[in-house]
């Protein structure tokens, strides 16, 4: 099988799975970057892993042999990329294309009636409806949005991303999560990490924070990242007095985010509907943190159940996050019993060696003619989830059809 991914370009979070199927396939698989990445993920550490990794290739370094692999191919993952030139010879002659894609209407999806949206729409996804042309769904909402314009009727699978895993000792992994004040008594360690926009509402966890020390909660607020916000965020802390429970650590290289994520008890969550996916729930899940996450962020009804393996609150409900994020502080039976299941959650299904597992018997099946979905997790059926309706879907069996 001779296998590539195109997008438009590679980062820390696609780089495992690529690695699996590479270690899989050798030459026969390669992941075309069409773009050079972009200059703030880069300064964020993204680009360090890029340089030396043997099965690249760069669409705009070499066009002529990306161009032939992408038609050579036996089955080729194309997303992330928003000029359909390079897919359309392939598209065009018939041959099995797989589209990787988050949603299509993050805004609202009243922006399906455009009819200049839908024309667009149909020239690069509805006209395929009966062509060997399949769905990978980057977040819970993108079935939903896809179906608007009637494209890919029971081809659309469910995907994401799949950072790489790491694998403790729990209870070890729980001996770094202790923490106390220079008194003695324990010390909740609270993070909260991403970039400082306003899709991602980092606000919240500083109006945690205060509410917290309100309700006379002995914690600490790590905040990573940096951002249009930072100035807001500084003096929201400083007018609140919350400079001894509130520390901001700049961007990290994304191993070091890795470690806050070890050390800390809970993980805040906060981005809105414009959150495609979210590769940060995968990584505090599997640091066994308890997450308290947005039901609008793509990744959170694919990974998470209610009251399971974390806490959801409605997108946009604040009041409802604080008083999730009181319960965990105030639980630590509940606290641990969230972490661990969501640890599990990790790395029994969503981990990049068995999402490259289910992707080679995908595309095997695809050669062969036949179309074999997964019963469940990645690669099974997406079920058509309405935005309005993510937060009840993180409340009902994950088998369940929420429209």
């Amino acid at each position: 099988m001779r296998l590539t991914v195109v997008s438009n370009y590679i980062n820390h979070h696609q780089i495992p799975m690529a690695n699996e199927l590479y270690q899989r396939l050798g030459v026969e698989f390669a992941f075309i970057q069409t773009s050079p990445m972009e200059e703030d993920r880069v300064k964020m550490g993204w680009g360090n892993e890029v340089r030396a990794i043997p099965y690249l290739m760069l669409y705009y370094q070499d066009a002529k042999q990306c161009a032939k692999r992408i038609m050579d191919s036996d089955v080729v993952v194309f997303g992330g990329v928003e000029d359909e030139s390079y897919i359309k010879p392939r598209l065009n002659a018939g041959k099995i294309v797989i589209r990787a894609s988050e949603r299509l209407y993050r805004e609202g999806q009243w922006k399906s009636i455009s009819p200049r949206g839908r024309k667009k729409k149909y020239e690069d996804h509805t006209q395929y409806a009966n062509a060997p042309v399949y769905l990978l769904c980057h977040g819970a909402y993108v079935a939903s949005d896809f179906e608007l314009v009637h494209a890919y009727p029971d081809k659309k699978f469910v995907w994401g991303y799949f950072p790489a895993v790491n694998y403790y000792n729990l209870e070890e992994l729980f001996e770094q999560k202790h923490h106390f004040e220079q008194s003695g008594r324990q010390e909740i360690r609270i993070l909260w990490a991403g970039r400082f926009l306003k899709l991602k509402h980092p606000e919240y966890a500083i109006k945690a924070a205060k509410f917290l020390e309100k309700q006379k909660i002995s914690f600490h607020l790590d905040m990573v990242g940096d951002g249009e916000l930072a100035g807001t965020l500084l003096e929201l802390v400083r007018s609140w007095h919350l400079e001894h429970r509130v520390t901001f650590h700049g961007f990290q290289p994304p191993q070091e985010v890795r470690h806050y994520m070890e050390a800390s008890n809970i993980f805040l969550f906060t981005s809105n509907y414009l959150e495609g996916w979210g590769a940060v729930l995968n990584e505090s899940m599997n640091s066994a943190c308890a997450v308290v996450a947005g039901s609008g962020i793509g990744a959170v009804p694919f990974l998470m159940q209610h009251g399971f393996n974390g806490l959801v609150y409605k997108t946009g409900r604040y009041r409802e996050f604080q008083n999730q994020v009181l319960t965990l502080c105030q639980d630590e039976v509940l606290r641990k019993r969230l972490a661990v299941n969501a640890y599990n959650t990790i790395v029994e299904k969503w981990n990049p060696k068995e999402a490259a597992d289910r992707l080679f018997r995908f595309c095997d099946g695809l050669i062969q003619g036949c179309v074999v979905p997964e019963k469940e997790g990645p690669l099974s059926l997406a079920p058509l989830i309405a935005p309005r309706k993510g937060y009840q879907y993180t409340r009902t069996a994950k088998t369940d059809e929420v429209s």
